[in-house]
């Protein structure tokens, strides 16, 4: 008997909207039993239910492929010591909850990067020099780090916004916070592939010289499609290269979900 090839569903920021994404994957096209979810980075915090969310998807076991979003890697910088949480973060359920530990570990388990069936999910970009292997290469370095004994004292280096541009001699903290920020913050860029951090709103209104990052000229994985999150003012964007997921559930918007086969899109509205 051949094996199933599962249907893949990618699923934008969750950002703990706990009830909404129950109500999105019992949805009977997407709750089939061969099927797997992709969740590209920010499972948590600004939404109600942060705790019960990671519980959830961590109950989903194999059928649940995850990379780290800022958020993400927040909540273990704020474990760690290493930053304080701010007035909107609701991350203190799972500070104070009994297995956090493990959900810590379970976090840091995770990658920044996960290529499958033909689609590179991260997310929030890939930088422009760097092309498929490598892409695997330095987000398979940082989760050296994170699953480290002293990942700790790697994440402490990890946040800042220089250097904003890649290059292959960087080392030791400069090298892993360019990649981080290339991972998980990045959205606009120069026409040399340098990071600009500011600016969060629509691409159509910037009136500097900058592009998204899936603009700048030269792109190594132009050719890649490349499943992401992050820019809620970007929302839906669905082309033969790329599949943007983040349609701004955390604020009032709506969850967005699409199979990857066939580019199949269902999204349920904000409900908690």
């Amino acid at each position: 008997m051949q094996n199933v090839i599962p249907d893949i569903w990618a699923i934008g920021d969750v950002q703990g909207c706990g009830d909404t994404l129950v109500k999105l994957l019992s949805q009977p096209l997407i709750s089939d039993e061969n099927t797997q979810y992709w969740f590209a980075g920010d499972l948590i915090n600004r939404g109600p239910k942060s705790l019960q969310t990671l519980r959830y998807i961590m109950s989903l076991g194999d059928k649940a492929v995850c990379v780290l979003g800022n958020h993400d890697l927040h909540l273990l910088a704020v474990y760690a010591g290493i930053r304080t949480m701010n007035k909107s973060d609701t991350l203190q359920e799972i500070l104070d909850a009994p297995d956090v530990e493990d959900i810590i570990d379970w976090l840091r388990s995770k990658p920044l990067a996960y290529y499958s069936c033909g689609h590179l999910m991260v997310h929030a970009g890939v930088m422009s020099r760097w092309d498929l292997e490598t892409t695997l290469r330095l987000s398979n370095e940082v989760s050296q780090a994170l699953q480290s004994k002293k990942w700790q004292k790697y994440l402490k280096k990890m946040y800042g916004n220089e250097p904003n541009q890649w290059k292959e001699s960087l080392t030791g903290s400069k090298r892993l916070r360019v990649i981080v920020n290339g991972f998980t913050r990045m959205r606009m860029c120069n026409r040399k592939g340098g990071m600009e951090f500011t600016y969060k709103d629509s691409p159509e209104k910037v009136k500097d010289a900058l592009m998204p990052w899936f603009d700048v000229p030269g792109r190594l994985t132009e050719n890649e499609r490349i499943v992401f999150g992050h820019w809620s003012t970007l929302g839906l964007k669905i082309t033969k290269h790329l599949l943007a997921l983040d349609t701004g559930c955390v604020w009032g918007g709506q969850l967005s979900a699409v199979r990857l086969k066939d580019n199949r899109l269902i999204q349920v509205d904000y409900c908690g």
